[in-house]
């Protein structure tokens, strides 16, 4: 057996033994508690998000979509109600049918639109519930190995935790959500590139005054990806304004990232912000199946210099696991740092970012400006 495959059957192995031990949590789109509604729990919180998407239409219970390809975009919003208990950085998922939500998050209310109209129409109607300077889209792209459940509940998390106070919006593209099956996900997102013209069209057609991406993991290719044609098309800077772009743990070829950001235009090089970590576990597998080629969101930020963007290094974080994949949601502190990117035009590209300095003094973050 050729040793770069030997690797990766040993390096997915060891993945797949270390989620043995739970199970992955069931999905929970529209499965309600009969017992204890979502409306009778005091002190939770609601959130709206509106998702675009790539996969099939699901009829299994609480799946919504599945991990089929489709070849058109599907539009949906769904709420997601978060318990009274809820503490940053965590997300209290139930682990069994139905949730109950005085202690777990549920999501409730899915609904599909079938036209463009429809689904836009209700975004503005969103969007106009904000006072102006706050009418801003959130796109979320999620990352490998995620069902749709997964996404909208860690989505949601995100907008409770941050105190994001735009319009949430999910594109969650076919991954098989399973540990073997990296390169389905990896080619799902290629597949889903061709799609991303269309969802860009459907945001530029919103009232929103402007649109922040964050992107996780996987998700982060299939954005830069997307920045990238729309670059060479001739589109980038035409609809919506992109206020910030975040790429967290970007799960990339740290060689096809560098020529990603090459061809893109200096200025909007200035609104990427890249967190990286270099204990991240899951990025050290995702390496072994490349052939050893770095990946950007493990790598030493100093190796990312002169780029033009603005490299976060979260190595040094203790408010989350060394070796967490997911610190962009699970670290109170990253949140907050996040949070005040979003709140801030245009980021965190420089030392004057309002309250900047507070949050750097206190935790072990460092950022380098380019």
């Amino acid at each position: 057996m050729p040793l770069p495959f030997r690797g990766l059957i040993v390096a997915l192995s060891v993945s797949a033994f270390m989620l043995a031990g739970c199970s992955r949590p069931p999905d929970i789109v529209g499965v309600e508690n009969a017992a204890v509604p979502v409306e009778s729990v005091p002190g939770s919180s609601r959130e709206k998000l509106y998702i675009l998407s790539t996969r099939q239409a699901s009829e299994v219970v609480g799946a919504l979509y599945s991990a089929t390809r489709a070849p058109e975009l599907g539009m949906a919003s769904v709420e997601v109600s978060i318990p009274p208990n809820h503490v940053t950085g965590q997300l209290e998922r139930p682990k069994r049918l139905p949730p109950d939500p005085r202690k777990e998050f549920a999501i409730v209310d899915p609904v599909i639109y079938t036209t463009e109209r429809d689904f836009i129409s209700q975004l503005d109607a969103a969007l106009a519930k904000r006072p102006k300077g706050q009418r801003e889209i959130l796109l979320f792209v999620h990352g490998y190995n995620t069902t749709t459940s997964d996404a909208v509940l860690r989505l949601a998390q995100f907008v409770k935790d941050s105190g994001f106070k735009g319009v949430p919006v999910l594109f969650t593209w076919a991954s098989a959500a399973r540990v073997p099956r990296y390169v389905y996900d990896l080619n799902s997102a290629l597949v889903a590139r061709s799609q991303l013209k269309e969802l860009s069209s459907i945001l530029s057609r919103t009232n929103a005054e402007r649109v922040s991406i964050l992107a996780h993991s996987m998700g982060t290719f299939l954005t830069m990806e997307g920045l990238v044609d729309a670059q060479l098309s001739g589109r980038l800077g035409r609809g919506k304004t992109i206020d910030t772009v975040i790429l967290a743990s970007p799960d990339i070829d740290v060689d096809l990232f560098r020529t990603q950001v090459a061809i893109l235009p200096p200025e909007f090089r200035k609104k990427i912000h890249v967190l990286v970590s270099e204990g991240d576990y899951a990025l050290r597998v995702s390496r072994v199946v490349a052939g050893g080629v770095p990946r950007v969101g493990a790598i030493h930020a100093e190796a990312l210099e002169g780029l033009g963007i603005t490299v976060v290094d979260l190595t040094e974080v203790a408010d989350a696991p060394a070796n967490s994949h997911d610190k962009f949601a699970d670290s109170p502190e990253v949140v907050e740092l996040i949070a005040l990117g979003l709140n801030s035009s245009p980021g965190l590209g420089g030392a004057g970012t309002p309250g900047l300095d507070q949050i750097l003094a206190n935790v072990p973050i460092r950022i380098f400006g380019n």
